[in-house]
Formats: C-alpha cells, sequence, structure tokens
C-alpha cells in the first residue's frame, strides 16, 4: 500500500506539472494587455544612477510640485492615532461637504481610490466583449487598458491639432458602444475643449451611451474657464465626471478621488466597488483640501508662471510645444526616449511619449521656479 501510495503520489505531481503555467491559465485578454509605465521614483532613478536623492527632481508625473495642501497636512496629523480604525465605508462626511460645494445631493458622488478606480468601476458595470468605448487617439492610457481588461474594443479618433475632435468621435458611435471618455484638460496633450463644443457634441448622443468628462486637472483652471458639465448630471443625462485631490490639491500619494453622476449611475458603481476602498486618511485629508483656496490660488500661480517660463524658454530653443492649460506640456525633443534617459544622468525625470505613439516628445511637469530652471538647463546641455 506504501509503494503503491508514492506511485500514485508521482502520478499526482507528473499531472500537475503537465497542466499549465499561469499564462495557460490565465484569460486571453489579460495576456493581450498591456501595461501601464508610470513616471519613475526620485529615490529609484537616484539608486540606479548613483545619484544623490536630494539633487534629482521629478516632473513626470503631473504632481503638485508645492506639497500637499497645508489643511490636509494637519487632518493627516489628526488621523494618524486613529489608524486601528476601519475608514467610513460610505464616506459620508466628504460627500456631504463635496455635494454642498458643488451644490448637487450627496447621493450623486462616489468616492474612489483615485479617479482611476471609479474607470475600472465603469468597466466593471458596463463593459464586455461586445461593447466598445470611444476615445481620442491621444487621450489618458487608461481608458484602453481598462476597455482591454474587459475584452471590450476601443474606437479612437486622431486628434485635431492635438485636442479632441468631438465631432468626429460622435461620428463613430454605434450599437455597441457604452462608453465616450473626454478628457478634459487632455492628458498628455494638455489641451481641451470648451463649454460650446461639448454642448454640440452632447446634442448628438444617443441614449444608450455613458458619457465620462475625465476632469483632473480643472480645478487649475479659474472658474470662468471650467467647462459647465455639472448641468448634464442635474439634468439626469447618462453622465459621470472624474475629479481629483491628486493634482490641485497635492494628494497623489493618498489616492483620493471622486465620480459624480445621477444616483441611479452611483448605485451602480458601489455593486462593484469594494468596501472601505479609500484609506482613512485620505479621506480626512481631502475633506479639509477641499475648501484650502487659498492653496489652490497659489498652486494656479505656480502653473501659471511655470508655465510661461517654459514657454519662453522653448521659443528661444526653438523647439516645438503643445501649449498647455494643465500643469504640464507636451514638448517635441527627437527622440523623447533618449532625451528622457539623458535628462535622468542630470536628475531630472520626465516622462517619454512613445506609449502614447508619439515618439518624438516628452511631457514635463511644472515645478517650483528652482526645478522649472533646473529642467531647462539640463535640457539645453543634452540636446547639444
Amino acid at each position: 500500500m506504501r509503494l503503491h501510495g508514492k506511485v500514485r503520489l508521482r502520478s499526482i505531481n507528473r499531472k500537475v506539472n503537465i497542466m499549465s503555467s499561469f499564462r495557460e491559465l490565465a484569460n486571453d485578454w489579460v495576456l493581450k494587455a498591456h501595461i501601464y509605465e508610470p513616471g519613475r521614483p526620485i529615490e529609484e532613478v537616484a539608486r540606479e544612477l548613483k545619484l544623490n536623492p536630494d539633487k534629482v527632481i521629478k516632473l513626470a508625473s503631473n504632481e503638485n510640485s508645492l506639497s500637499p495642501s497645508p489643511r490636509a497636512i494637519k487632518a493627516m496629523i489628526k488621523a494618524a492615532a486613529q489608524m486601528h480604525r476601519y475608514p467610513d465605508g460610505g464616506a459620508f462626511y466628504l460627500k456631504k461637504n463635496l455635494a454642498k460645494k458643488l451644490k448637487i445631493d450627496p447621493s450623486c458622488l462616489i468616492i474612489g481610490n483615485g479617479s482611476n478606480e471609479i474607470i475600472e468601476l465603469l468597466g466593471h458595470v458596463f463593459l464586455d466583449e461586445t461593447s466598445n468605448i470611444v476615445m481620442a487617439e491621444r487621450a489618458f492610457v487608461v481608458y484602453r487598458l481598462v476597455a482591454e481588461m474587459f475584452s471590450a474594443t476601443v474606437e479612437s479618433i486622431p486628434m485635431f491639432k492635438f485636442t479632441h475632435d468631438l465631432k468626429s468621435m460622435a461620428t463613430i458611435i454605434n450599437g455597441d458602444t457604452k462608453i465616450v471618455f473626454i478628457g478634459n484638460p487632455n492628458n498628455p496633450t494638455g489641451t481641451m475643449v470648451d463649454g460650446k463644443a461639448i454642448d454640440i457634441f452632447m446634442q448628438s448622443i444617443p441614449d444608450h451611451v455613458v458619457v465620462c468628462f475625465d476632469e483632473a486637472y480643472i480645478e487649475l483652471l479659474p472658474e470662468n474657464k471650467q467647462p459647465d458639465t455639472l448641468k448634464y448630471v442635474k439634468q439626469g443625462r447618462n453622465v459621470i465626471i472624474l475629479r481629483t485631490f491628486s493634482k490641485t490639491y497635492g494628494l497623489a500619494g493618498l489616492r483620493v478621488g471622486y465620480g459624480i453622476a445621477p444616483q441611479e449611475c452611483i448605485e451602480l458603481l458601489n455593486k462593484a466597488r469594494q468596501p472601505f476602498n479609500v484609506n482613512a486618511m485620505a479621506l480626512a485629508a481631502a475633506q479639509a483640501a477641499l475648501n484650502d483656496d487659498v492653496f489652490v490660488r497659489r498652486t494656479r500661480k505656480l502653473v501659471t508662471d511655470g508655465l510661461h517660463y517654459f514657454c519662453k524658454s522653448f521659443k528661444a530653443m526653438k523647439l516645438e510645444y503643445i501649449p498647455s492649460v494643465a500643469n504640464f506640456v507636451l514638448l517635441k525633443t527627437g527622440n523623447g526616449r533618449e532625451v528622457y534617459q539623458k535628462l535622468m544622468q542630470h536628475g531630472v525625470i520626465v516622462r517619454p511619449m512613445d506609449p502614447y505613439g508619439m515618439p518624438e516628445y516628452i511631457r514635463v511637469t511644472v515645478g517650483t521656479d528652482k526645478e522649472n530652471r533646473h529642467f531647462i538647463k539640463a535640457l539645453v546641455k543634452v540636446l547639444k
């Protein structure tokens, strides 16, 4: 019997080894999916290139170079002593304060682990192998990645002068289209479409399509230049607006964003949302930062001044760039990946744009005045 047991065990082991690798067990659409390339951390670059981390600057991920909102920092310190408790799974107070600021009902809000999580929730609720999404070719790559993970088809339209061509996007919507994604302002081009263009676009959208306005950078604009997309939510249209505390409020490390949509849409997204998806410190920081108008004004000035300096410098260097309304600029440098690698040797991390099909470009975030000048000096050396 013992011998029989050993033989049988060997047989089972042999069968397991024959069975499959992880790749063979994985879903086909996962094998075909692309991987998002994030901006490299300062510590990683410093370690790899044997640089002093204090001398390396990161202008790669469109972060707020000032810091987190000071109000948020105080709230985080206070919240730290309560980290043994689970967060408020419904984000009651943050939604209450957001609703007051936006003049909407709290039932029209969902809080996410960054607005990226809400893009994924849209996939869970609306996408499958029979559906498609519509997006611009040079829009945020995560729209495409999420569609791939739910086996949906991606229908993309070339941009017009690096800006969403809403008229052309409307023409490719068909019966299988579930979501249209519009990054406004758009990452990585820094361009935007105005309220008039959006109004015309919305007049042509059929009822079976959800329009997602991704407004991660919207608060960087003065309020009079922000398109009024909230009116569509208030009208009960099939619209969801995505916003985040990562950019304007400087809370990228905490990962907290939100979606605004009619109540019916929010209820469906909550079915797919994990409980306690946003941590307690992020909730406290976001709530405190929300009304930090002084910090928002400082951030806008930093971006305005930085963009002016960059554009002046690029013109002097006779470099092509895309005029931006966000906190970054798309710059044509030739071989973008090579320039990116050489800039790291000078302690500057930017973002190469070949993953977006723009191999001649890099994207650079507006930093502090000192960081911006460091970048321009390094760029002059690299391009020589």
